[in-house]
């Protein structure tokens, strides 16, 4: 692998006034294993052309529309040619350029939710599925290293059986119509012909619903949801709580909301277990709580030598240097280009890197979303969660 050339990135979205395009970059960035070679930053020609002088990239590579962009870059020779695009776009923009990427045989790296709705991501599953390219879903918080350590001390047993999850994600950057004051984030957040149907539980429920299943190893087989409009004038959900019943028979209460006034983005998760329970929160990443019945509570931290293969795999530096959200995004981006240079190499992939998430991941979250909505216009109590391909 210390041979591999770095793979050429290119972006769709992320133009003036991204945020996420941003976290995405610098993540790809972080190990020197892409390099950014074109874009397609905005549907408006003029600001796609001035992030790329922002970002000094070759004009002749900075292109109008993504059709532009996969038609001329597929063209290129091999080995000049972008070999990944990250499509960091809103929802509504996230299918039809997945697809096109794919047919054109680029691997895709695409900010969740998957699709703006549940029939796109159904078939959305099957093209990917059938396609020899990866494909990363960027669910960026399975990349923190205490959240991977916590991860495999379930799947090592260290809990035991799981009985009874919480996970909550507080926000409060939507206390007041920030959408009418001309806030971009906001606006299409808040917008369900953009954002889909589910306003908070889509976007950061689903964050929540992921971490669940990928922290436990178990699915959700049933839910029983309550989503709110907590600011008047707003179209969808920007509040909700959702409770869970898993495969195994535990049971899990979600909660999310984006008017939680005051608060940031303070995710967290408890998982408890027959033998002992995990706690984790992202304002505290570094570290992991390990509680037993017979002893004091345990602090775990991350840069330790004591935590297992995918906690170590996914750690820059050594413990008390703190590593945050853009090193979570790095962790997925370096784990995806990992399984990239073991395939042209006709090698199997370590298991560690194989851990990001995917289609299947995908498919979840959007079911996640269906169902949740569907479940907060019934009367009755529990829905059966039923993932259809």
């Amino acid at each position: 692998m210390s041979a591999a050339k770095k793979l050429k990135l290119g972006l769709v979205g992320g133009g003036p006034g991204s945020f996420i395009g941003a976290i995405h970059l610098n993540g790809a960035l972080m190990d020197g294993m892409f390099e950014l070679v074109c874009g397609a930053f905005s549907s408006n020609p003029s600001k796609s052309k001035q992030k790329g002088e922002e970002l000094m990239l070759d004009p002749a590579r900075v292109y109008a529309s993504y059709d532009e962009m996969f038609e001329k870059e597929s063209q290129l020779p091999e080995g000049e040619r972008m070999d990944v695009v990250a499509i960091v776009t809103p929802n509504n923009v996230h299918f039809d350029p997945t697809v096109k990427a794919l047919n054109y045989g680029f691997h895709v790296a695409l900010d969740k939710p998957l699709t703006l709705n549940y029939g796109e991501a159904k078939e959305l599953y099957h093209i990917v599925k059938n396609s020899d390219r990866r494909f990363l879903l960027t669910h960026t918080y399975t990349g923190y290293p205490m959240i991977k350590q916590a991860k495999q001390m379930v799947m090592d047993g260290k809990i035991g059986k799981v009985r009874k999850v919480y996970v909550e994600y507080p926000q409060g950057w939507l206390y007041k119509l920030l959408e009418t004051e001309n806030n971009k984030q906001a606006e299409w957040r808040t917008d369900p012909n953009r954002n889909g149907l589910a306003g908070c539980m889509g976007d950061i429920g689903t964050h929540a619903f992921n971490m669940v299943e990928y922290v436990t190893g178990l699915k959700v087989s049933h839910i029983c949801a309550d989503l709110y409009i907590k600011i008047e004038g707003r179209p969808i959900d920007d509040d909700g709580v959702v409770l869970l019943r898993f495969e195994n028979g535990a049971s899990g209460v979600l909660m999310a909301s984006q008017t939680d006034t005051g608060c940031e983005n303070n995710l967290k998760i408890r998982v408890y277990g027959e033998k002992g329970g995990l706690e984790w929160e992202q304002e505290l990443n570094n570290t992991l709580i390990f509680r037993e019945p017979t002893g004091p509570a345990q602090i775990m931290r991350a840069g330790t030598g004591y935590l297992g293969s995918l906690a170590q795999e996914n750690t820059r530096t050594p413990a008390g240097h703190p590593e945050g959200y853009i090193e979570a995004f790095a962790n997925l981006y370096r784990n995806f280009a990992r399984c990239i240079y073991a395939d042209r190499a006709g090698q199997q992939p370590k298991w560690e890197w194989e851990d990001y998430p995917g289609i299947e991941d995908g498919i979840r979250g959007m079911a996640f979303i269906d169902h949740v909505l569907r479940s907060t216009q019934s009367d009755l109590k529990w829905t059966p969660f039923v993932v259809e391909k």
